[in-house]
């Protein structure tokens, strides 16, 4: 028997993406499911788009963080399953039925896709974001292959959540630290496909390559001043040259200083504020 699913969405100025995410997420062939949208004070379009969605509750903060409220979703949740998603993603109409399997067969109590692909790949700066990863992600693909467990949990059971008393407030890595409270992994769903959109404009990797920046290091501060100093202009701009040659793509060069910039902005504000609010 299907456990009930409460997908929740965490969203902040997503107006681009948002109606085509839910528009995917209400197609979804599994039952019972219950859609829950969050937004982080958005100062966009982006409530506007939700709310001409009357079955999508619909739950609106002041700018806060990713962490909190998803965690405010959670919260407000009915569903045995908590499925996270982000409001820049859309999924084939058998998503959420292939993620929830392995935990509805008592095989895991969370799970993760490996087919999470880049919805933009025709754009240049979105391949760019793709290629600039250390390792380097698959063409096409958002997640490496190369391993069955990933580091954040795209569904889980509400129980486990609530064991490790949500996501932290980390920033960037907030997804991440389930994996660290319950000291277990998401299992791979290998039939959930769905594609996220890197960032494909100058301003949005800027925007998102901050965020990043912002994130908390292993050293705290010391690992935030290493970063600015990899992040150098020089530093930069033999990156940016050299994956341009090796890609042949001679956008990668702006893309790159635009990129190491926003990391250092971001690290800077770490530094600074030591908030990590995107």
């Amino acid at each position: 028997m299907n456990k009930y699913v409460s997908v929740i969405i965490a969203v902040y100025n997503e107006e681009k993406y948002i109606n085509d995410c839910l528009s995917s997420l209400l197609k979804q062939d599994y039952q019972p499911i219950e859609i829950i949208v969050v937004d982080d004070g958005s100062i966009d379009n982006t409530v506007s788009y939700v709310n001409r969605f009357k079955s999508i509750k619909l739950f609106k903060l002041n700018h806060q963080g990713t962490a909190i409220s998803r965690n405010y979703g959670t919260n407000h949740a009915n569903g045995e399953i908590l499925v996270f998603v982000d409001g820049d993603m859309t999924f084939k109409e058998n998503f959420i039925s292939q993620l929830v399997k392995p935990i509805n067969n008592d095989q895991t109590r969370g799970t993760f896709s490996k087919l999470e692909y880049v919805g933009n790949w025709n754009k240049p700066l979105a391949r760019c974001w793709n290629r600039n990863n250390t390792p380097p992600l698959p063409d096409k693909l958002r997640v490496l292959q190369d391993k069955n467990e990933g580091a954040d949990f795209r569904a889980i059971l509400k129980t486990e959540f609530v064991k490790a008393g949500g996501f932290d407030n980390t920033g960037y890595t907030d997804t991440w630290s389930l994996a660290k409270k319950l000291g277990y992994k998401p299992l791979n769903s290998p039939n959930a496909v769905y594609y996220h959109f890197n960032p494909e404009t100058y301003k949005e990797v800027f925007n998102s390559s901050q965020w990043i920046g912002e994130r908390k290091y292993k050293l705290d501060k010391i690992g935030s001043f290493i970063v600015i100093f990899r992040s150098f202009f020089i530093l930069s701009l033999l990156k940016g040259l050299f994956r341009a040659i090796i890609y042949f793509e001679w956008q990668f060069i702006l893309f790159q200083l635009v990129y190491d910039f926003g990391i250092t902005q971001g690290a800077i504000k770490k530094i600074i504020k030591g908030k990590v609010i995107k």
